[in-house]
């Protein structure tokens, strides 16, 4: 299932009819893991999809692939057949408009990380 906010968010370009920035671009993290696949190829380079798969223990196949397919749809990463060991294997990088998120995605972690923190009291959380 595409995800609402970034169908929203396509129709209103199709139509020349959207004009807020911060919208767009949250548009582009709305999915479950889409944040997570991005820091990981930022981080650990082109990775095949069992490898990003196993880092996600909670993904299904489907969900993962199509996850996957909006991120290459929205030019954010690159999806790349070739061989290894005689046999076909997919492998995914970010793009360079893929990589030009990452201060974004990296400011949010902190302002989690922080914000995490914060809320910590003798161990336990608010």
């Amino acid at each position: 299932m595409t995800d609402t906010v970034r169908k929203y968010a396509l129709d209103k370009i199709q139509q020349k009819d959207f004009n807020c920035a911060k919208e767009y671009t949250l548009s582009m993290f709305s999915g479950k893991y889409k944040i997570v696949i991005l820091y990981q190829l930022h981080y650990d380079g082109k990775m095949r999809f069992g490898e990003i798969q196993k880092s996600l223990s909670n993904a299904t196949h489907k969900f993962l692939s199509q996850q996957l397919k909006e991120l290459g749809e929205d030019g954010l990463i690159d999806r790349q057949e070739g061989l290894v060991n005689n046999r076909k294997a997919v492998f995914y990088s970010l793009t360079t408009t893929g990589e030009t998120l990452m201060p974004i995605i990296e400011m949010m972690f902190s302002w989690g990380t922080k914000r995490l923190e914060k809320l910590q009291i003798d161990g336990t959380t608010i």
